[in-house]
């Protein structure tokens, strides 16, 4: 952890979020890009908003340490069994910050058409004492974030086999997106690591 926090804060109050652009070098980032790709479950992911249910363009997935319920935009997911993928990539992460993270959101997102609007990762199950880490495969994509009071935008670039750490109280103050390009043609792959609250 210590590492982490000699780079350069993100955000420029109310929170913490720190960018390390070659987290995975490149051999063995394009190996779980393609790893992720063939083996994960994916599927389309199902919103209701307005009491109306949409199907997501992008494909989802839901794993954990254990069988972790987990909703949002009204759908409830329950988590699928770590593979070996998530368990090489979740165990480096907990050696390079020292936080054992036990649930992971994947998105896959087939080219730039396909986005991901204004939120915060900040649902009740979730330990709000513990950062959330994103890791990037694939397309190099911009990435937002968005102060809740002032509206202060802050843009940055998350690149094939990058590592973002979100730390408190950033879900609380800022929101994020992955915005539309028509320029990106090719798929990009974005995993999420979080800490559950126990029971």
């Amino acid at each position: 952890m210590d590492e982490i926090f000699f780079l350069k804060n993100l955000l420029p109050y109310q929170g913490k979020a720190f960018k390390l652009p070659a987290f995975f070098d490149r051999q063995i980032a394009d190996e779980y890009f393609h790893r992720l790709h063939e083996e994960i479950e994916w599927q389309h992911d199902e919103v209701i908003l307005f009491g109306k249910r949409h199907i997501t363009k992008r494909k989802t997935a839901w794993y954990g340490s254990k069988p972790y319920q987990y909703t949002y935009s009204n759908s409830t997911k329950v988590a699928l069994p770590f593979s070996k993928t998530l368990l090489d990539i979740g165990q480096k992460l907990t050696r390079e910050t020292g936080v054992i993270f036990n649930s992971c959101l994947l998105n896959l997102y087939a080219d730039g058409s396909e986005g991901m609007g204004w939120h915060s990762d900040n649902e009740k199950v979730l330990n709000p004492e513990m950062p959330i880490a994103s890791v990037s495969f694939g397309a190099l994509r911009k990435f937002y974030f968005k102060n809740r009071d002032t509206k202060e935008r802050i843009d940055i670039l998350l690149e094939h086999g990058s590592l973002l750490m979100m730390h408190p109280p950033t879900q609380e103050h800022w929101l994020h997106s992955l915005p539309k390009t028509a320029k990106v043609k090719e798929p990009r792959i974005n995993l999420t690591f979080r800490v559950i609250k126990e029971n």
